[in-house]
């Protein structure tokens, strides 16, 4: 074979190539751009609050962060303000938190009586900035040793940081809080958990998002002499763990849902819906983390289709619950959590 063929089949080889990293390019390009529109989502917005039904709030701040507020004392479900891009994920570059978003989120949402910070698990999605809020706060820190040791990390004292025991309840004010064993959503490769393992050292940052590993999954039991609300923040479940935990709210992570299948989110329905007879249900974490803190866009189709899942959720209701109420979570605005409504999804 002379010089010049083999020039030639490399010219073309080299043709093909660039054609195809063009062609990969530009699908992956439409299906992230491809999203259903949060306005075209039929579940109404939670009641507000009033003078009379004030009692106990939550307010969501993206993802599964939530805080809980009975006006006196306050608990923060996860923690995630900073937000890193889609670039920092996809390049695996190291990150830091955030400390203008943290003090804005901090500031503008009054955490001021802020005793405790309890991620579901220790992602960076949910984790992330538990060190540095309690920093700002001197709020405790409740999770797994991964989390604890994101804490220690950012050099939170000692004394505020707690390892949690499955067979303990914490008190914090009028609320009483218990962390439940549970699983991650299996939505990595091949039914798994993505970034697995545990965080065994003091997380020191910078750090690429897969230094902030799952740590073990909980499903967060909040008790006040108002109502009981159950955080199920990542959307797996142990079979049979919730049947003897009442609860009159659930606050539902859908995060990936729709790249399993119906049977699978009727099952985690039946486990975490219908065993705790719920009344009311807010569908969490089904926007794009990567976008900055307050924007809320809902995920991509390919990664959890937001308007599936509330068709799934519907028929759900309809098949096991009609008396539960289906409400869809707005950034930022409180919720009445036990406020009676007439209305119906």
């Amino acid at each position: 074979m002379t010089v010049a063929t083999w020039k030639r089949r490399a010219q073309r080889g080299a043709i093909v190539a660039v054609a195809v990293i063009v062609v990969v390019a530009a699908g992956t390009a439409w299906l992230w751009r491809d999203r259903p529109a949060l306005a075209n989502a039929a579940w109404p917005a939670p009641p507000a609050p009033t003078d009379n039904n004030a009692s106990v709030t939550a307010t969501w701040l993206g993802v599964t962060t939530l805080l809980f507020d009975d006006g006196e004392t306050q608990i923060l479900i996860d923690g995630f303000f900073s937000r890193p891009t889609l670039w920092d994920s996809v390049l695996g570059r190291a990150v830091v938190n955030d400390a203008a978003t943290i003090n804005f989120a901090l500031h503008k949402f009054g955490m001021r009586r802020l005793v405790a910070i309890i991620p579901v698990h220790s992602h960076f999605d949910h984790a992330m900035d538990v060190g540095a809020i309690a920093n700002r706060t001197s709020a405790s820190v409740l999770g797994s040793e991964s989390t604890a040791n994101i804490a220690r990390g950012a050099d939170v004292p000692a004394d505020q940081i707690v390892v949690a025991d499955f067979a303990q309840t914490y008190e914090f004010g009028e609320f009483r809080v218990r962390l439940l064993p549970s699983r991650h959503a299996p939505i990595g490769w091949r039914g798994s958990t993505p970034i697995p393992g545990t965080i065994d050292e003091p997380l020191v940052l910078p750090q690429p998002i897969g230094a902030w590993r799952e740590g073990g999954s909980y499903s967060i039991v909040i008790e006040h002499p108002q109502g009981t609300t159950l955080v199920h923040g990542s959307a797996g479940f142990v079979e049979g763990a919730l049947k003897d935990v009442p609860a009159d709210v659930v606050m539902l992570s859908v995060g990936g849902l729709t790249t399993l299948d119906e049977d699978y989110a009727e099952k985690l329905w039946l486990e975490t819906v219908t065993s705790t007879g719920a009344s009311k249900v807010f569908p969490i974490h089904f926007d794009d983390f990567t976008r900055p803190f307050g924007e809320i866009v809902p995920s991509p189709k390919f990664l959890g289709n937001l308007l599936k899942t509330e068709q799934w959720f519907d028929a759900f209701r309809a098949t096991w619950d009609q008396d539960t109420q289906i409400y869809l979570p707005e950034f930022g605005e409180p919720i009445a959590l036990y406020a009676q409504s007439s209305s119906t999804t």
